[in-house]
């Protein structure tokens, strides 16, 4: 019997011997991780087998690089991924761990939930919990906050968070909130903003988080930017990214230049209306924008040049206010239409 295809989706990978980072089309079945060059192509580059295999998430030895998870084999072998978003990698976190606990006790893969590894009450799911942090109305309010000649925006105080774990009685006092706040952190649900609630992030200590309101937090896909840097090269971010992030993962995108596609990350922001996208294996400097007001979003079934590419199926054209055309491919036809839906919504409500 064929082993059951559990999820598919491109991811970055790191290469085994060279330190560079590739995006990479990754199919989990029951019993291994395979990666693909492009996602067309019939043989794998490789095939990552899960039994007795191991898998650390977050993995954050890498820097500047978040969203990574690190599979170990039973041979001892390291294999790193990184995600694009915080919903994906837990997605494929989540997938894993599961596929590797059914092989440990001979059991059929199924989806149901898993215990998460950290040192926490067994009642406690940190992703439910980020949620509900989340909401807009009962959550953690996101503010405008002023520090030392800079704004945060799309941030909230230690204290605050404190506060309302215990108000939601998530933790009956500050020491078990504090517990709670820096497993959030940990998990990278959370991230630090100010330089007090970074060295602190950074400092290694159990409590990783503070309540106070000098400290300086914000939610790991929201719309943080900061405002009024005195260096040059912290020049002021665009209005463009002022909206809330609606939709974000990876796509294919055919260059403008050369007609070849390549793999891009793209984040979907409301109010204004923006698309930028990125490089999945570098940074977080866009390499462009889509101005979405008054843009025409269709799905196509023909592209030129793309079967030269060997691309085909899914595809979808942006057509914006200024006549610049661009062409991407989703994986899925379901993926496809969630894409175009959100775009469309976003561009006749945005600014």
């Amino acid at each position: 019997m064929e082993p059951q295809q559990i999820r598919e989706g491109y991811l970055v990978k790191k290469g085994t011997l060279l330190n560079s980072w590739k995006a990479v089309w990754v199919v989990l079945s029951e019993d291994g991780l395979e990666f693909y060059k492009k996602k067309t192509d019939h043989s794998p580059k490789g095939m990552i087998p899960l039994k007795g295999a191991t898998l650390m998430s977050p993995y954050q030895d890498f820097g500047k690089r978040t969203m990574v998870f690190k599979i170990t084999t039973d041979k001892k072998q390291d294999h790193f991924f990184q995600a694009s978003h915080m919903e994906e990698r837990e997605f494929w976190v989540k997938d894993i761990k599961r596929a590797i606990t059914c092989l440990e006790g001979g059991k059929k893969f199924a989806r149901k939930s898993t215990r998460r590894s950290i040192r926490l009450p067994d009642t406690v799911n940190l992703t439910e919990l980020y949620t509900l942090m989340k909401d807009q109305d009962d959550g953690v309010k996101e503010l405008k906050l002023e520090q030392e000649n800079r704004v945060f925006n799309h941030c909230f105080t230690g204290v605050t968070v404190v506060e309302w774990l215990i108000s939601k009685e998530k933790a009956r006092n500050r020491p078990e909130a504090l517990m709670l706040a820096t497993g959030l952190l940990n998990e990278g649900f959370l991230q630090p903003a100010s330089d007090l609630s970074k060295e602190r992030a950074e400092s290694g200590e159990q409590t990783a988080f503070l309540d106070q309101t000098i400290a300086l937090y914000y939610f790991a896909d929201s719309g943080f930017f900061c405002e009024g840097y005195s260096s040059d090269e912290d020049v002021l971010l665009k209005e463009e990214f002022r909206g809330n992030i609606i939709k974000q993962g990876c796509l294919l995108k055919q260059g403008h230049k050369r007609k070849n596609w390549k793999v891009r990350k793209f984040v979907l922001r409301d109010d204004p209306a923006y698309m930028h996208y990125y490089d999945p294996t570098k940074g977080d400097d866009p390499l462009g924008s889509i101005h979405l007001r008054g843009s025409v979003i269709t799905a196509v079934e023909y592209v030129p040049d793309a079967k030269k590419y060997d691309i085909d199926g899914n595809l979808f054209e942006i057509i914006t206010s200024d006549e610049t055309h661009y062409f991407l491919q989703a994986a899925t036809a379901e993926e496809r239409k969630e894409w175009i839906k959100a775009i469309q919504a976003v561009s006749k409500s945005g600014k």
